[in-house]
């Protein structure tokens, strides 16, 4: 894997373990589970054993206090072998970057231990069946009730949801607020009587994974549980978890775009036809340049926007850059791959029809493509006024 110099020994380590992993535990079992829709319940634990549930959890809470630049590269060499696995942890330290960022200290001790170890594990449930990238527009509804909230509403697209325990919510603790965001709140919510899973999910690729969708219905919440102990903040804490999640998403996408090309240059020099390897045919080699070089560009991008989060400034634009060029890069990829492979890249047998119904997930996930282009515009005109 490239660009591995600049990171600590101790890191590195980790990333070999990993790959060992990825080799003996993991590449055998992908198109099995994949075609099957099964969650892969040893694998999971195996990433519990490594510390994966606690990556970025600072080490005085029991994680292993990762920076965001080698999570990147853990989270891009998984992808690279089954990109379903990376939604399982990525939503999970989403949750738990919210409960670190602002979070009491109380919630932190009680909570971010048993995040990074695994032992309670979850994620982040934000969307509703008419609220996606306008999180404003939500109507999940929790009301004080003496000592606790009481809690109704919907959260659809949720990952982890039926084997996750317990999730960053987001609802409105005042619906008339204005603007909108004043009255938005966020609560660490365990699963509990009157919060129900509904139903799985279907979807076109992701597979493996499970995608839910949330029912609360008079789902009695601690006060306690208020994230930061303050209403009002719940739309902060969603929007800062969301750039670490986009630094994953871009991640994701620098997985599948690799996977594609290493793929794809193999099989180039295998295949043979009027009379040579097709690599040595110049409209292959035209694709295998734009894939290369498509691919080191949205990894420049996605370590520069998990420098700016490591050093902890605001890197909303650059990580907006990331996951959208990064996300485009694996949709182009995976089907220049495909036709590069031509009939077998269409077949099961082979895992280019994988990548190619992964990739466009990542331009919807964590914020649409257009949305983040809104946001470098946005970024843009504020960071340079005339």
């Amino acid at each position: 894997m490239s660009a591995m110099l600049d990171i600590p020994e101790e890191d590195r380590l980790i990333l070999e373990a990993i790959e060992k992993w990825l080799e003996r535990d993991v590449r055998p079992h992908v198109m099995r589970l994949e075609h099957a829709d099964e969650y892969p319940h040893e694998m999971v634990a195996q990433m519990r054993e490594m510390g994966l549930f606690g990556a970025t959890i600072p080490r005085e809470y029991g994680g292993l206090g990762l920076s965001a630049g080698t999570y990147a590269r853990i989270v891009e060499l998984i992808a690279e072998t089954w990109m379903s696995l990376t939604g399982i942890f990525n939503s999970h330290l989403i949750m738990a970057a919210c409960v670190a960022r602002m979070g009491t200290e109380a919630q932190k001790r009680h909570y971010l231990p048993r995040f990074a170890s695994g032992e309670l594990r979850g994620g982040l449930a934000l969307t509703e069946p008419d609220a996606g990238t306008d999180l404003q527009a939500i109507r999940t509804r929790a009301r004080r009730e003496g000592d606790a909230y009481v809690v109704n509403g919907t959260k659809t697209w949720i990952s982890n949801g039926i084997h996750g325990q317990c999730f960053a919510l987001l609802v409105k603790t005042d619906p008339e607020a204005q603007p909108p965001h004043k009255g938005m709140s966020m609560f660490i919510a365990e699963k509990g009587e009157g919060f129900t899973v509904s139903r799985k999910l279907e979807k076109l690729g992701y597979k493996g994974i499970d995608s839910a969708e949330l029912v609360f219905r008079d789902y009695r919440i601690p006060a306690a549980n208020l994230l930061g102990g303050e209403e009002g903040r719940g739309l902060q804490a969603a929007l800062g978890g969301l750039e670490l999640g986009r630094i994953n998403v871009a991640a994701r996408g620098c997985g599948i775009a690799s996977a594609a090309l290493k793929d794809s240059v193999r099989y180039a020099q295998i295949r043979r036809t009027f009379g040579k390897p097709i690599c040595q045919h110049q409209a292959i080699q035209l694709k295998l340049g734009e894939m290369a070089t498509r691919l080191q560009a949205a990894r420049l991008l996605t370590y520069d926007a998990a420098r700016i989060y490591d050093a902890g400034r605001r890197c909303d634009m650059e990580a907006g850059m990331a996951k959208y060029f990064a996300s485009e890069a694996a949709v182009e990829n995976s089907l220049e791959a495909m036709r590069i492979h031509g009939g077998y890249g269409y077949s099961k047998e082979y895992p280019i029809e994988r990548y190619f119904r992964d990739a466009p997930l990542m331009c919807i996930g964590e914020g649409t493509n257009e949305i983040q282009r809104i946001i470098i515009a946005r970024q843009l005109i504020e960071r340079n006024p005339a």
